[in-house]
């Protein structure tokens, strides 16, 4: 279509490099604001905000002296609900079962505290991560469109080349 209207190959094949590239730019600049919200918030303190309140917790998986993975639980006592959050495995070594053993660990200390159900939320666009989410027993109850991110600034551009999804998935584990 582009050759049609500008009869001009170089164009035509200079459009989807430009494309990806400010993809590639605005993902990029998500992320990162992302990052730095996260680091300055609940990160920045995790005692405050996952080991001093009541129904809250957070794990760190070491193998071999290193950290390579995390996960926290935030409880609600509200809705009777915890809800896993933060949980990140070292790229180098996912698929060792790591995440379902953290994965596990919340469910185990949602049960200890007689929790009803453990939810979770997920802009996650790796299809392992949700089928690691159906593996522990979670259930897909919505998902949310054009999902902004703290951090996100809702421009035009960003809008029209970064674009998220946020899944909600829900556990149940006993009846209220």
């Amino acid at each position: 279509m582009c050759f049609v209207v500008t009869k001009s190959f170089l164009l035509t094949c200079c459009l989807p490099i430009f494309l990806m590239g400010m993809r590639y730019y605005f993902s990029r600049k998500v992320i990162l604001h992302y990052l730095d919200c996260a680091l300055h918030t609940d990160m920045s303190d995790i005692e405050q905000y996952y080991m001093k309140p009541p129904g809250s917790c957070f794990w760190v998986a070491v193998l071999d002296g290193n950290v390579v993975g995390i996960v926290a639980a935030r409880g609600n006592e509200e809705d009777n609900t915890v809800e896993l959050r933060r949980m990140s495995v070292d790229s180098n070594y996912r698929g060792k079962g790591i995440a379902k053993a953290l994965g596990r660990k919340v469910l185990e200390f949602a049960m200890l505290n007689n929790y009803s159900s453990v939810v979770l939320g997920t802009t996650a666009v790796k299809m392992a991560a949700h089928k690691l989410y159906e593996s522990l027993g979670f259930k897909h109850v919505g998902v949310v469109e054009h999902y902004a991110l703290p951090g996100m600034t809702h421009s035009l551009l960003e809008r029209m080349f970064f674009q998220l999804r946020y899944h909600r998935y829900r556990l149940q584990l006993r009846e209220e």
